[in-house]
């Protein structure tokens, strides 16, 4: 984590955090850019000049959005095939398009509140304890 925590980050509450994440702020002022792309981290804040190097989410974003993907997606198309039964083609042309919405659109927001909570909580990569025998 980054050692120069002004002393607002104390007085942070999580919900405070989780909406500055979904609102795709840096995790330490609310008020800096997270993303310099689409996915794409900016090097640090432009407001309070946080280093985001120790951003690392990983698959989490990913594996959350697949999981309530998969669970709309997958519940939508049992309705409609049990109660219409419509052709193989129009299930295609009927869910690709959701499948794309409900994957690609909260990816970003997911992502960034991954982030802020990562921050809030001050997580870090696990550490071997030397023990005494």
């Amino acid at each position: 984590m980054n050692d120069t925590a002004g002393p607002s980050e104390a007085e942070t509450t999580v919900l405070q955090s989780a909406l500055r994440g979904l609102a795709c702020k840096c995790p330490r002022c609310g008020e800096g850019k997270l993303y310099a792309g689409f996915l794409t981290l900016a090097p640090r804040c432009e407001r309070c000049g946080l280093d985001y190097a120790f951003i690392d989410t990983g698959d989490g974003p990913a594996i959350f959005i697949i999981m309530l993907a998969g669970a709309i997606v997958v519940g939508c198309a049992l309705v409609v095939e049990v109660k219409y039964q419509p052709p193989f083609w129009l299930h295609a042309v009927l869910w690709l398009p959701l499948i794309l919405a409900t994957t690609l659109l909260p990816l970003r927001a997911m992502k960034s509140l991954l982030i802020a909570l990562q921050f809030h909580h001050k997580a870090a990569p696990g550490r071997l304890i030397d023990r005494a025998k």
